[in-house]
């Protein structure tokens, strides 16, 4: 067995591409979240991804993920914690060095397509030969998160079979492809994803690594769940199991002490990701 076969992600989304349905990868700020997260696995009986912006690594040198590493140590279920949209070389492999991450988004997409690719290679390599599986974005989501780049700018480019192979082509595990899905927040007309372009991309992808959604900030759980039946086993959920915490903290914030504000909105973000957990289909299979 390699260590591609033992990595903690890798297996969480092998498990839930051969079991059709989909993990919530969610993104974390602070320690009530990590805690309503896990909250939340635990109760839905359902394997998660937990993960962070580059930001979290800056902000708390590295601590949120310490946390976070060391909560899904203690869950009774299987947890990976993910680093989201690593844009610069140098975070990337203090991240890869210095920091327990399972899996790591090599986000070299801001880069021209020979550059990103050569990169990618590069860095994918430096992530794997520390144990650490790879993603990597191949088209050009648009949009932009939080301290992550903002690329509107950039003529929109899906995903096509051609880019499929080259970054297949780099070892990457996972492939966040883009198929109509955008970063930040969608317009008044929402979400519009092209199902026939993701297909192509899944037949051509045959197996090989497997995908993520990427920009699902205001799905419907109709579009989720049609997502997961054309094959996303890896799906990159914000202000979806967030929303109910900041609206939580917005009311409440100087109503009650602060260890309620706290202790309320962990329950918060446990009890509305346990409902997409159970969108998704993976509730009950840990």
């Amino acid at each position: 067995m390699t260590w591609r076969d033992s990595n903690i992600h890798n297996r969480i989304l092998r498990d839930a591409e051969a079991g059709k349905y989909g993990v919530i990868a969610a993104i974390a700020y602070n320690i009530e979240q990590i805690l309503g997260l896990v909250q939340a696995a635990n109760t839905a009986r359902s394997p998660l991804i937990i993960q962070f912006f580059p930001w979290a690594i800056e902000a708390s040198n590295g601590l949120l993920v310490r946390t976070a590493a060391d909560a899904a140590k203690h869950a009774d279920v299987p947890i990976s914690i993910h680093l989201d949209h690593a844009q610069s070389e140098a975070m990337i492999k203090r991240a890869a060095d210095t920091l327990p991450f399972d899996s790591i988004m090599v986000d070299m997409s801001h880069y021209e397509k020979e550059t990103n690719l050569a990169k990618t290679r590069e860095l994918v390599e430096y992530c794997n030969q520390r144990e650490i599986a790879t993603e990597a974005e191949p088209g050009r989501i648009e949009g932009g998160e939080d301290g992550v780049m903002d690329t509107a700018g950039l003529q929109a480019c899906m995903t096509t079979p051609e880019e499929v192979e080259e970054f297949v082509g780099t070892g990457v595990d996972a492939l966040a492809p883009a198929f109509g899905n955008v970063h930040g927040e969608y317009g008044p007309r929402g979400p519009d994803l092209d199902f026939e372009r993701f297909n192509q991309i899944r037949s051509h992808a045959n197996g090989r690594v497997r995908l993520a959604v990427h920009g699902t900030n205001g799905f419907a759980p109709e579009l989720l769940q049609r997502c997961v039946e054309a094959g996303v086993t890896k799906i990159n959920v914000n202000r979806l199991v967030l929303d109910d915490y900041y609206d939580h903290l917005r009311v409440s914030v100087g109503k009650m002490p602060h260890t309620q504000l706290i202790e309320e909105g962990i329950q918060k973000v446990a009890d509305l990701t346990v409902k997409w957990m159970e969108i998704c289909g993976s509730a009950g299979k840990a």
